[in-house]
């Protein structure tokens, strides 16, 4: 196998491995974190988009890599003070839009890691979607990604 031939396979297998795709919704440039290696829970982020006329919303995650997996956002609370909450009802995914899951803001979070998550490994993850239905999605742990990598930039 030659040098070119290997590099596409290593880049088409990781486009696979942080896509996740459904009739009309895809997952892109997903990532998990975890504070350090014996962190007992861990976040994931990544871009939703909405590719249908209907809105859809995602109402669930699920992972063998925590006891508990929720979906949560950030909220500055009456003291000034950012805290996380577990967001029941889901995120709105607008029709032909994207939402994005990224730090500070909405996120999928994994508590009670059922063992340690290290640069490099690998977590499964199931999306559930109220129109779309499940989406599989390997989500790569990168503890090295900079806080603004993958957020939209607009200008005007």
């Amino acid at each position: 196998m030659t040098f070119k031939t290997t590099f596409a396979a290593v880049i088409a297998a990781a486009s696979f491995a942080t896509a996740g795709f459904a009739a009309d919704v895809t997952v892109m440039d997903s990532y998990a974190r975890v504070s350090s290696k014996s962190a007992k829970s861990g976040a994931v982020f990544m871009m939703i988009e909405n590719t249908s006329e209907n809105g859809d919303r995602l109402i669930d995650a699920r992972s063998d890599a925590a006891k508990l997996v929720q979906l949560h956002t950030h909220k500055e609370g009456d003291n000034g003070v950012m805290q996380m909450l577990h967001v029941e009802e889901g995120f709105a995914i607008p029709a032909g839009e994207i939402h994005m899951l990224q730090r500070g803001g909405d996120h999928v979070m994994l508590m009670g890691l059922t063992k340690s998550l290290a640069h490099g490994d690998n977590v499964d993850l199931t999306l559930v979607f109220e129109k779309a239905g499940e989406v599989s999605v390997t989500v790569p742990v990168d503890l090295e990604r900079k806080p603004e990598h993958g957020e939209m930039k607009h200008s005007h």
